[in-house]
């Protein structure tokens, strides 16, 4: 499976998850019906689910005038996918590259605003994450 299937479908079963309060092992099967599972798209899954509230409260963080709680459920769990690559991915898959793939991937799912505000978001998170280094 490629990179941005499996973040395409993460995306799917997150937003399951955040829906109908599933698991991830039901919400991955539902996103992947018969299709074969694959490694990455289960580590971004349950790394998500694992670690959602340090994702959400760095999210938070970079919010103006915003509470995540408010944000698109769409676009809450893009953010979370390429947050979680962002901080744990991040020596395997470069900063560009996943704010990139997020952004197509808004464009893909979410309404006609989601790219920028997707965009505005990760670029204050990936300014922060990399002005230290």
């Amino acid at each position: 499976m490629k990179r941005r299937t499996a973040r395409e479908k993460a995306l799917q079963a997150l937003f399951q998850m955040d829906m109908n309060e599933m698991d991830p092992v039901e919400a991955l099967q539902n996103v992947l019906e018969e299709e074969q599972s694959d490694s990455y798209l289960e580590s971004l899954v349950n790394g998500v689910y694992d670690s959602k509230e340090e994702i959400d409260k760095k999210i938070q963080d970079h919010l103006e005038h915003w509470k995540i709680e408010r944000l698109a459920r769409v676009d809450r769990n893009i953010i979370r996918v390429a947050l979680y690559e962002l901080l744990y991915n991040k020596d395997e898959v470069p900063h560009n590259v996943v704010l990139n793939e997020a952004v197509e991937i808004s464009k893909r799912f979410g309404d006609e605003k989601s790219s920028k505000f997707v965009n505005g978001v990760l670029s204050k998170i990936v300014d922060t994450l990399y002005s230290r280094d």
